[in-house]
C-alpha cells in the first residue's frame, strides 16, 4: 500500500505531447482502438471527402529518399539510424525497432493514388 500510494504522489502532475494533446489516465480515448483519427482532426474535424491526412501532421513532412517516418524522426534502413526532422541524430535502432519500422511506417516511396475514371468502352 505504501509503495503504490507514494508512486501516485510521485506520477501526480501533466503530461502533454508536442501537438498539445494532453494525457489523461481516466478519461483516455486517443488512439484507444476504437477511435482511430488524429488528434488534429479530434480538434480542427476531417478534411473533405477525396483529401486525405496520413499523419497527425498535416501536410506530412517530406520522407528523405529510401527513409521511412517513424514518429519522431525519419529512419533510413540501410545505416539502421533514427535522426530527428532537422535532420539530427537521435539514436541507432536495434533488431525490434528496425523490423517495426519496416513493418508500420510509412516510407518515402509510399505513393497515393485517386481513383480515375475508367474509359467507357461504348462508342456514341
Amino acid at each position: 500500500m505504501f509503495i503504490n500510494s507514494a508512486l501516485k504522489r510521485v506520477l501526480q502532475g501533466k503530461y502533454t505531447f508536442a501537438d498539445g494533446l494532453e494525457y489523461d489516465e481516466e478519461k483516455w480515448r486517443y488512439c484507444d482502438g476504437y477511435d482511430r483519427r488524429f488528434y488534429t482532426e479530434i480538434c480542427s474535424g476531417f478534411k473533405p471527402p477525396g483529401i486525405p491526412q496520413l499523419t497527425n501532421l498535416d501536410p506530412p513532412k517530406i520522407i528523405p529518399e529510401g527513409c521511412y517516418d517513424c514518429g519522431d524522426g525519419f529512419y533510413n534502413p540501410k545505416t539502421r539510424v533514427v535522426v530527428d526532422y532537422k535532420r539530427k541524430f537521435l539514436r541507432n535502432s536495434d533488431n525490434d525497432e528496425h523490423e517495426w519500422i519496416l513493418r508500420t511506417c510509412r516510407k518515402a516511396w509510399d505513393i497515393t493514388t485517386e481513383d480515375e475514371p475508367k474509359p467507357s468502352n461504348s462508342f456514341s
